[in-house]
């Protein structure tokens, strides 16, 4: 069936289209897109009412699928981590996943394969099987491969494959037992604090190889400002590495653990002020490739527990956008760099053919108002759990349609 979204501003960081205009699909495919976009012979006709209607999101780190929340975020392709119940390490965990995508899950979902046996940072995964299999990048998640020799190997084997390596960037040693950021804050709520330096000294140390070897590197969820301007150094030498941060990395600063709350613990921990107004200006001006949510969900169980014990984490797929949206509000960055960062890139990053309207792409896209106000509210969230440091928190910007292979799959009133 064919189908018109007219009245949009279509906004595609693929081609640079930033237009008023419709949006035409037959079936899942993409027909055209464009002011002159003849929507003669569609079926239904859509009247976007001038909401920004762009490739639909790809998150590169969820550990969760969650697929009723992430629908309700714009999000369309989830990239789940491989820290699951049984760890994602071999082609069998990870067709077992693509199988339940295709089978069950409007939301399309892709893992990430572990890059060491059990994420154990010793034995190297068989991630030429898993990428077979349709594993689309490796990683140990939360954790650093820091023996530098088993990272050499890993990168080498990877660039026989083209296959991306993620890397958490924080030294174990240097963070080790760590809580918060090592800063004011901690010193003065007694919590063990790890230093800015420990993400830097990781990023430097695995340029290094990357350079050596030629692997393509990405580093997940960077926190400080060290880890901005190590990255810049980079990409400026010429390795090829990309990076990301999160939304709460963006919003909030170590003060949100203030009275010891559980809610705002996450890993890496929050930092100053300063790093998170670094890593605003690294997004802005493309040093930071890509936006996730870092999805995970924790019951009130686990996370309503001292400080210490608590579980870090929060639940991103229906706040990403809204939060994302705030610097873009206050004129620090420009929208279309931050659809980049939610679809385009990491399409490019992991070989997906998504992130883009151009005609013939799958019909993957969310329509958004970007200045709808609303309320955070946790209670209302969709996620299974509702473990998030921003209830209560006013924003603007909010998905009003998303669609998925072609079909409507998320609608708000």
């Amino acid at each position: 069936m064919k189908m018109a979204f007219t009245n949009a501003r279509l906004m595609d960081p693929a081609t640079g289209l930033d237009e008023l205009g419709s949006l035409v699909i037959d079936g899942n495919i993409i027909e055209d897109a464009g002011a002159s976009a003849s929507t003669d012979g569609a079926a239904e006709v859509v009247d976007c009412g001038g909401r920004v209607l762009c490739p639909g999101f790809i998150d590169m780190r969820a550990h969760a699928v969650d697929s009723e929340a992430a629908l309700a975020g714009g999000i369309t392709t989830i990239i789940l981590q491989p820290n699951q119940t049984s760890v994602i390490d071999n082609d069998a965990m990870v067709e077992r996943i693509r199988h339940r995508s295709v089978d069950s899950q409007v939301v399309s979902v892709y893992p990430m394969g572990a890059a060491t046996q059990g994420m154990n940072g010793e034995q190297i995964a068989e991630i030429g099987q898993m990428q077979q299999s349709g594993a689309v990048a490796f990683t140990d998640c939360t954790k650093a491969v820091s023996n530098a020799q088993v990272m050499r190997r890993l990168l080498e084997y990877a660039k026989h494959f083209d296959a991306l390596v993620v890397q958490y960037a924080e030294n174990p040693e240097l963070a080790d037992g760590a809580i918060a950021h090592e800063g004011e804050i901690a010193t003065r709520l007694g919590l063990v604090g790890s230093p800015a330096a420990a993400e830097a000294m990781q990023i430097d140390q695995d340029v290094s190889l990357a350079k050596l070897t030629g692997a393509r590197l990405h580093f997940a969820l960077l926190s400080s400002k060290q880890g901005v301007e190590a990255i810049r150094r980079a990409k400026a030498a010429g390795v090829k590495v990309s990076c990301s941060t999160a939304p709460h990395y963006l919003h909030l600063n170590d003060n949100a653990l203030e009275g010891y709350r559980t809610f705002a613990k996450v890993q890496p921990p929050l930092r100053s002020e300063e790093d998170r107004v670094a890593l605003i200006e690294g997004l802005a001006d493309g040093t930071i490739d890509t936006l996730v949510s870092d999805h995970m969900p924790k019951s009130a169980d686990v996370k309503r527990l001292p400080f210490a014990q608590a579980a870090p984490g929060v639940v991103g797929f229906e706040t990403m956008l809204a939060l994302a949206l705030a610097p873009v509000h206050r004129g620090q960055m420009e929208l279309m760099t931050l659809l980049r960062a939610l679809s385009t890139k990491p399409a490019e990053l992991l070989g997906l053919t998504t992130g883009t309207l151009k005609a013939g792409s799958f019909a993957d896209f969310a329509i958004f108002d970007p200045n709808k106000p609303w309320r955070i509210e946790a209670e209302k969230l969709l996620s299974d759990a509702k473990n998030t440091p921003f209830d209560t928190l006013p924003v603007q910007g909010q998905v009003w349609k998303t669609v998925a292979d072609g079909m409507v799959v998320f609608e708000r009133d």
